[in-house]
């Protein structure tokens, strides 16, 4: 038989006091983890308050089956990475986005290519390859974009854009069959 931590009897009571003590007791080990993972001080702060919003939440759950400070520490690293991921979407969509309007509108004109070992001709069908990629549907968009400008593997992708890797092979396919049409257009077009 298991002795319950009167703090945590008090929690699970809803007790603001004993909420407190345990906001007191584990708040540095919480945001030193977090500044561990994150790396940045307000990001810790950020993740230390989502950390005890979910306590708070949870605490009614708590079962005991492992320690306090155990769950307490899953639940910082949880946090601490999901925030991770979410500020490496926001900038790979943020990327897109300053390529590609909300709209879908190429708002981006594709560099010019000035390496010396890439013909003139390399620089034109890379700005072909470009404009063709700003006629595909927002999500094989995505897809091409991230998997061959970022260079990013399917895996990724699917985490990006919160999907399965069936589906970004897919689009990542439909992708590729638009572009070969769409170039195959522009190729007749100019013979």
């Amino acid at each position: 038989m298991s002795v319950v931590d009167p703090l945590i009897e008090r929690l699970q009571q809803g007790d603001e006091s004993a909420f407190r003590t345990l906001v007191d007791t584990w708040q540095n080990m919480v945001y030193n983890t977090a500044l561990g993972i994150v790396q940045l001080p307000e990001d810790a702060e950020d993740v230390a308050q989502d950390v005890f919003v979910q306590v708070y939440e949870s605490i009614a759950h708590f079962k005991g089956d492992a320690k306090l400070s155990t769950w307490i520490y899953r639940i910082t690293v949880t946090k601490s990475l999901d925030h991770i991921r979410k500020k490496n979407r926001k900038k790979r969509w943020g990327k897109l986005f300053s390529i590609f309007g909300s709209d879908g509108e190429l708002n981006w004109e594709p560099p010019d290519f000035n390496h010396p070992g890439v013909s003139l001709e390399k620089k034109e069908q890379a700005n072909l390859l470009m404009q063709a990629v700003a006629q595909l549907p927002e999500m094989q968009k995505a897809v091409f974009i991230l998997h061959k400008l970022e260079g990013l593997p399917t895996r990724e992708i699917a985490e990006i854009l919160d999907t399965t890797l069936a589906a970004v092979d897919g689009h990542m396919h439909r992708a590729k069959k638009t572009l070969q049409v769409l170039l195959g257009k522009h190729m007749k077009g100019n013979s």
